[in-house]
């Protein structure tokens, strides 16, 4: 029997927690078996909800940030894209498929759990050049 990647175990359990509005206690389990410390600071994420949704009007464009330890990070889920160092370092080299921001995020989007933020188009270049930001 082939091993479900970390996507699949993340995908099955978000598709779980939107359908019964929580995670249960097995899936947390298995978040931690399969994650380790990346599911811990993820978890510890959503229940500061430190994950924001910007909704960007009138075109609708949506960008999802996470609040990590060091600044904002830009979190491109459709892409399984974060702008933290770890996904750079260990997911691009893919030594790790998500950083902790990508799973706080997927699970943040399938609980519903998260700060929305409702922006003006105006505000979008700004925000995103403030967010694609490198702090040393």
């Amino acid at each position: 029997m082939k091993k479900a990647s970390e996507t699949e175990v993340l995908k099955h359990v978000c598709k779980e927690a939107k359908m019964k509005n929580r995670v249960i206690k097995a899936h947390l389990s298995r978040l931690s078996t399969v994650f380790g410390s990346r599911f811990t600071k993820a978890w510890e994420a959503l229940n500061e909800r430190r994950i924001k949704k910007y909704v960007f009007e009138p075109s609708g464009r949506v960008v999802w940030i996470v609040v990590g330890k060091e600044r904002e990070y830009l979190v491109m889920p459709a892409a399984d894209f974060c702008s933290c160092d770890d996904f750079y370092f260990r997911a691009m080299n893919r030594k790790i498929h998500l950083c902790y921001h990508l799973i706080a995020q997927k699970l943040a989007e399938a609980l519903e759990i998260y700060d929305l933020v409702e922006e003006n188009d105006q505000l979008y270049d700004s925000l995103i050049e403030e967010w694609k930001k490198v702090t040393p």
